[in-house]
């Protein structure tokens, strides 16, 4: 696609003051261990702590000590006091106390630990934590308590894993409590009701489309491939087929592989190197493929998946789970923050002619700035990004 020179300004995120002292000194957390940390403040704790580990590569645990509703409603000031003293003498002074739901699930962020491997530490935490709750408040009390730990970075890479997000590392990007309530309700509506509209409008053009996909080539018109949505959750992208059927797609795991390294550069008639997103003279591909390709007409039937809630129309791009267990830490965010698009910032400010770091960083940059007018430009500048081609293959 054509660089459209879309621009948008950087919101930079909010920085949290790492430290206590810090923190107590703007007001938002005691200076001690006296009280528990308010949950909108321990919520963003727990952002800047999955931030630091995503630099640190030093892995925490966040422990979770829900009480049963009905013990919640009887649990008065004194019992709570109990609860926290227990905790706090049982845990380090570097770990972070607070409500991760007010008044409901006390948690405790377990930062700079040294796992070792195949190490059961969240399990000794866990057997720590409670065994000091019965030593204190009894094994009865202690039963109504339910504790789980939730181990940050997830092992998504590991074999067998599934690639969904443990949704309790990520409460600041729940819709429920999310600041955008109300713009997001607008973006799914516009989201329903535009690709209702495109799926009426272009139902022509798709009829023509699987047409010549027919006539030129055997198998289906429609290619179903297995991506990830947001919070790493897969669904059945929708495509029109480009290639030829029973095709292997080791080639296209290795390309993503060396992309995703940087060692993937196209040499250009001027002699220039330009590192490209997509294989550039893929054998797989069909003649009529090429061409949706390059037009990204192949895109159009993705228009189903915003329809089903799966995609939005604008947002990141939903990576091939082969391609998700090759990222680093921070590229997964791409994939929790906002629903998958159609179209978004990459496509319209480079797209197959950016590196895969700078391409996620423009994802990540529309996830930290997103707003219905961002939305808007993006959608305006895609039919000209279109039409243009550049770095379509």
């Amino acid at each position: 696609m054509a660089n459209s020179n879309l621009k948008i300004s950087p919101t930079p995120e909010r920085a949290l003051q790492s430290g206590r002292k810090v923190l107590a000194r703007i007001g938002h957390l005691p200076a001690g261990r006296e009280e528990v940390i308010g949950e909108a403040t321990f919520h963003a704790l727990l952002t800047h702590e999955r931030r630091r580990a995503e630099r640190s590569r030093k892995p925490f645990v966040l422990m979770l000590l829900e009480m049963h509703s009905s013990q919640a409603k009887s649990v008065g000031a004194a019992s709570c006091e109990r609860v926290r003293a227990v905790i706090s003498g049982a845990t380090r002074e570097t770990d972070l106390i607070g409500w991760y739901e007010e008044g409901r699930i006390l948690a405790v962020i377990f930062a700079e630990l040294n796992f070792e491997e195949n190490a059961p530490v969240a399990e000794l935490l866990r057997s720590k934590i409670e065994g000091a709750l019965r030593d204190s408040i009894g094994p009865k009390a202690t039963s109504r308590i339910v504790i789980t730990t939730h181990v940050f970075p997830e092992s998504w890479n590991q074999k067998g894993s599934d690639h969904s997000a443990d949704i309790k590392l990520y409460p600041d990007l729940s819709e429920t409590g999310s600041k955008k309530r109300l713009p997001i309700v607008a973006k799914h509506a516009i989201d329903i009701a535009g690709s209702s509209l495109l799926l009426v409008l272009l139902s022509p053009v798709f009829a023509l489309i699987a047409l010549a996909i027919k006539l030129t080539s055997k198998g289906p018109v429609i290619f179903e491939q297995e991506r990830l949505g947001q919070f790493g959750i897969k669904f059945k992208c929708l495509k029109f087929r480009t290639m030829y059927t029973n095709n292997d797609s080791k080639i296209h795991r290795e390309y993503v592989q060396s992309f995703i390294t940087g060692q993937t550069n196209t040499a250009q008639p001027n002699g220039a190197e330009v590192t490209v997103y997509k294989l550039t003279n893929d054998p797989r591909v069909t003649p009529v493929g090429r061409f949706l390709r390059k037009t990204s007409l192949d895109e159009f039937p993705q228009f189903w998946n915003v329809l089903r809630g799966e995609m939005s129309l604008v947002g990141p791009r939903p990576p091939v789970p082969y391609e998700f267990e090759m990222y680093d830490f921070w590229h997964r965010r791409r994939v929790l923050e906002l629903k998958p698009g159609v179209t978004g910032l990459w496509q319209v400010n480079g797209r197959s002619r950016t590196c895969f770091d700078d391409m996620v960083r423009l994802d990540l940059r529309y996830s930290q700035t997103w707003s219905l007018w961002l939305d808007l430009k993006i959608l305006l500048a895609t039919p000209f990004a279109v039409v243009a081609g550049d770095g379509a293959h």
